[in-house]
C-alpha cells in the first residue's frame, strides 16, 4: 500500500507541476512541495500507527 501511495503523490505533484489543481492552497505551480508536506506526515503516521 505504501509503495502505491508513494506513485500517487509522485503522479499527483508531476501533474500539479503541469497543471495546477487550483484547490485551496495549491493554485501555484510552486506549491507542489505542499503535497510533498502532506505525503510525510502520512507515512509519519502510518509508522506510528501501524501495529507490530
Amino acid at each position: 500500500m505504501n509503495k502505491l501511495f508513494s506513485v500517487l503523490l509522485i503522479a499527483l505533484m508531476a501533474f500539479h507541476l503541469w497543471r495546477p489543481l487550483g484547490w485551496p492552497g495549491l493554485r501555484r505551480r510552486g506549491d507542489f512541495w505542499r503535497i510533498a508536506i502532506v505525503g510525510l506526515v502520512l507515512f509519519g503516521l502510518d509508522a506510528v500507527l501501524r501495529p507490530h
